[in-house]
């Protein structure tokens, strides 16, 4: 074969994905047969990445250790450059959507070349059109995940059954109006602690919540579940229970008399 007859694949990996190379692969490939010379420019993270795909396809990575911009497009100008010198190949083909190949395209085909192009549809320039002896551009039909795709928020709530609501706490009842006054009226009363009655009745007459005469033990009977009398017999104290701990039981029971 002649060095004249070489078709020239030339891949800027910067601005292009993966499945519009794969097009211009086959589309080439109908084209003309043998794509004889397969280069794709890219950094040596995109190398790495896409190993498999470029040994799939036959493609040589010319790696650009140099960073900076417009750095692989200016490696990819200088080898096609000197790729053409001397015998001219039959077709270069430009995968790339950047216009500032045209130049390029314009001094290859100078030399006697035919420049064809291939573009990502949506990137590439209409004026970088005319440079080229054709052009053709490709949708870039999906994007290649390099790690196993995370469902979304929507789908992983839809894929997960809603948890019930927590069932709201039990609600205590409502306090008697004359028994959240006595609470107020008698320090110590609200807190749980036992207050002994004569001291509670003094406060409560204070408050003007018990006349003179009343007692205060049928006060603070009207609500048993509310207010602990003790002893039951004759009580001299008495406790809030509703927001105190019951009192423990006592652990032994009383002894009886000996018998003589």
């Amino acid at each position: 074969m002649s060095s004249s007859d070489r078709i020239l694949f030339l891949v800027d990996a910067d601005n292009v994905s993966l499945d519009v190379v794969e097009s211009a692969l086959a589309m080439k490939r109908e084209q003309h047969g043998a794509l004889h010379v397969r280069r794709c420019y890219c950094t040596a993270d995109f190398a790495v990445k896409n190993l498999e795909f470029l040994k799939l396809h036959s493609i040589r990575a010319m790696v650009n250790a140099t960073a900076g911009k417009n750095c692989t497009d200016i490696a990819l100008a200088v080898d096609a450059v000197q790729l053409c010198a001397g015998d001219c190949p039959k077709v270069v083909v430009i995968v790339a959507s950047d216009s500032d190949f045209a130049p390029l395209a314009i001094h290859l085909r100078e030399l006697g070349c035919r420049v064809e192009g291939v573009g990502q549809e949506g990137k590439t320039g209409a004026e970088s059109h005319r440079a080229y002896d054709d052009f053709v551009e490709v949708p870039g039909v999906r994007k290649r995940a390099t790690r196993t795709a995370r469902p979304t928020a929507a789908k992983a709530a839809e894929a997960t059954p809603p948890r019930p609501a927590p069932a709201p706490p039990p609600r205590a009842p409502a306090l008697p109006e004359d028994a959240s006054l006595w609470l107020e009226a008698v320090p110590g009363l609200a807190s749980g602690s036992k207050v002994e009655l004569g001291i509670a009745a003094e406060a409560l007459r204070k408050g003007k919540l018990l006349s003179r005469n009343a007692s205060s033990t049928r006060l603070f009977g009207r609500y048993p579940a509310l207010f602990e009398l003790t002893p039951a017999q004759q009580p001299n104290s008495v406790r809030y229970v509703a927001m105190s701990e019951p009192e423990p039981a006592p652990t032994g029971a009383p002894r009886g008399r000996r018998r003589k």
